[in-house]
């Protein structure tokens, strides 16, 4: 009731406004992406609260009008026009150089930061104006490639959005069957890692007594959810994904949970790209699970490695002879899983292979392939267990052979496993994994076919 309060509390100032700019302005707006920049210095021109407001909704409103190529002459606009005022800051500089004081260095702070930024204040006040500023950032960072001149602008939209989205900020709410239809629709839609195929499909991920899921929503998008994670709740630790998704399954009574699994975790806001707070919310899920279910003591993922089958492809420095080249081919057939003999010698090859994937393969610049193991590595989990077969659904068997990984939120190792990742790299593995690496386990199925 607040937010509904306040959101219609800036409707009335901005509708307000409009009627103060229609009354001084009397002249058609210009609809291209020159007529926007000049509204924007409009805006900073230091304008009433009623009219300033008003004017924001009406640049946002114009942006959305505009196509790709006007709103790219727009972000170039922002970039060339709107920078940190030269002379002022020219002056900080020399007030600092000539006698250093804790007042200068804060002049020279202010005097440095880019017009742009607070421009994108101002346009934040407008109703509606914090999820237009996130779409427009997808629609900035669509445009970033090959094109570093954008870099600073978006910088100064990162670290705004950074301030505006931090953990003090967002809400978790649970989701369930009776939670709003269009709330719900939207985790249909941007379910990213195993779709949700139809109304009954959500059903049976929300409605069993072994299933939950939660968001992180944020005051300005009360109907949007950022992130929001599955989880089944089991007694083992899983090894595939089909069993927990199955239409069929046996729902396990609540007395017998042991184990909470996250098997999806789904950002929805490209615009918040690089603004991380899925590790925030995978601890409170946590907090929240333990309070309602204290039995519970294992907190584990089973999840995609989305990345492998491309790595393999790429086929530079693998680990691999020329037998197993061979019998990497038999991922050519189709129906290569439903061979007994196929699947024992993919298996032999494939699951060193992973290991080696995670545990010692880097990009060029040091860091793991991996972004969902850079994900949860990050934030303090152990590799648990490589599991073979876990995903037989196209987009699994295309993506990783079939492969699905495990990493194991110990709650007491949380904060030495991420010490050790983010001071060293280290990826905290199980002695199971290692074998792998080690070869063990191709040595063991090795033995099983002779």
């Amino acid at each position: 009731m607040a937010n509904a309060f306040f959101s219609d509390l800036l409707a009335t100032i901005s509708e307000r406004g409009r009627t103060l700019l229609r009354r001084g302005d009397g002249a058609d707006t210009k609809q291209d992406a020159e007529g926007l920049i000049e509204l924007c210095g409009a805006l900073l021109s230091g304008r009433g609260e009623a009219s300033g407001t008003a004017l924001a909704r009406e640049v946002l409103d114009i942006y959305q009008e505009l196509d790709a190529a006007g709103r790219r002459a727009f972000f170039d606009g922002l970039v060339r026009d709107f920078g940190p005022d030269r002379e002022r800051l020219s002056k900080a500089i020399e007030k600092w150089r000539a006698k250093p004081s804790d007042e200068d260095a804060s002049a020279l702070h202010f005097a440095s930061e880019p017009r742009r930024q607070e421009l994108i204040r101002r346009l934040n006040r407008a109703p509606g104006g914090t999820g237009d500023l996130v779409n427009m950032r997808a629609d900035l960072l669509g445009m970033m490639k090959g094109h570093a001149d954008l870099a600073a602008l978006d910088r100064d939209v990162s670290h705004l959005l950074s301030s505006w989205f931090n953990r003090g900020f967002l809400v978790l709410r649970r989701i369930d069957w009776s939670t709003p239809a269009n709330i719900l629709e939207k985790i249909i839609r941007y379910e990213a890692v195993h779709e949700i195929s139809d109304w009954d499909d959500l059903r049976r991920r929300l409605d069993p007594v072994d299933r939950r899921c939660y968001a992180f929503f944020h005051p300005a998008m009360v109907d949007e959810p950022l992130i929001f994670v599955e989880v089944a709740l089991t007694e083992t630790i899983p090894g595939a994904i089909q069993p927990l998704l199955a239409v069929d399954r046996q729902h396990l009574p609540i007395a017998r949970a042991r184990t909470a699994v996250f098997y999806s975790i789904s950002n929805t806001q490209r615009g918040l790209g690089g603004i991380s707070f899925g590790s925030f919310l995978i601890k409170q899920v946590v907090e929240e699970l333990r309070r309602e279910l204290p039995k519970l003591d294992t907190f584990v993922t089973l999840s995609p490695v989305p990345g492998f089958m491309q790595w393999v492809k790429q086929d530079k420095d693998l680990p691999l002879t020329d037998e197993d080249r061979e019998v990497l081919k038999r991922l050519d057939d189709p129906k290569w899983f439903e061979n007994p003999e196929t699947t024992t010698l993919l298996r032999a090859v494939i699951e060193p292979l992973a290991a080696h994937y995670f545990l010692k393969a880097r990009t060029p610049k040091g860091r793991l392939i991996d972004s969902v193991a850079r994900f949860h590595l990050g934030n303090g989990a152990r590799l648990e267990r490589i599991n073979w077969l876990g995903d037989l659904s196209p987009k699994g068997l295309r993506e990783s052979a079939g492969v699905m990984v495990n990493y194991l939120y110990r709650l007491d190792d949380i904060e030495k496993n991420h010490e050790a990742y983010a001071n060293d790299g280290e990826v905290v593995a199980s002695s199971a994994v290692k074998k792998l690496l080690k070869g063990e386990g191709r040595r063991l199925l090795d033995m099983r076919l002779s």
